[in-house]
């Protein structure tokens, strides 16, 4: 086969095709137009069977009843008050009153009290003339047997130094330790018999007068020998 035959043959085709696609549409364009015009067909016909039923007027509103009349209140009458009787009264008599002012009083300072009499002077102490004497030697009057028992079992020694006030009757009427031996036995036995056996002439004053006195000494412990 030539090719011009060929060409020709082709083109025969595709025109067979346009005019084949042509009548599809056509076809498809009658229905579909017979088809609505029957669905419009039915749907008038529907709206032909249809009845609308028309509701009754509502009832006429009644006219609301006349207001009552008004009985018209008659005011009552005025009555004018009476006239105001406006009577002259004298003012009361003012009376002046003369208040005396208060009396000055002037501060006077407080007397002073008197100052007390100036006391007199204390008496001089009497010159005392003679001191007071032991009658006899005051260590000699504590013997080794005067000795406390529980000093010589602790083996207790010393010197116990003493002031004796002595009174005007020549006795020894306080006792006092200036110095201790170490030993409250000891110093206490020393005073204890001092106090008891010490005797003293009584120290005199200028006048001759027998005074008190005060006169240290000293006791010398020992322990004794066996």
């Amino acid at each position: 086969m030539s090719y011009a035959n060929r060409r020709q043959m082709s083109g025969n085709r595709t025109v067979s095709i346009v005019i084949v696609a042509l009548l599809h549409v056509l076809l498809g364009y009658a229905i579909i137009t017979g088809l609505a015009y029957n669905v419009v067909k039915k749907a008038a016909e529907d709206l032909k069977t249809f009845d609308v039923e028309e509701e009754p007027p509502p009832p006429p509103e009644e006219p609301p009843p006349p207001p009552p009349e008004q009985q018209v209140e008659t005011p009552p009458p005025v009555v004018s008050p009476p006239p105001l009787v406006r009577t002259n009264t004298a003012p009361p008599p003012v009376t002046t009153t003369n208040v005396a002012p208060p009396p000055v009083i002037t501060p006077t300072a407080p007397t002073a009290p008197p100052a007390p009499p100036t006391p007199p002077p204390p008496p001089p102490p009497p010159v005392k003339l003679q001191p007071a004497k032991a009658r006899g030697s005051l260590p000699g009057l504590i013997t080794t047997d005067d000795y406390p028992q529980d000093a010589i079992r602790n083996e207790q020694q010393g010197t116990t130094a003493l002031r004796l006030d002595v009174g005007p009757d020549g006795r020894v009427t306080n006792c006092t330790v200036t110095s201790s031996s170490g030993s409250s036995s000891l110093d206490n036995t020393a005073c204890r018999l001092l106090k008891s056996r010490a005797r003293f002439t009584p120290a005199t004053d200028s006048t001759g007068a027998k005074v008190s006195d005060s006169v240290s000494t000293r006791i010398r412990w020992q322990l004794p020998e066996d």
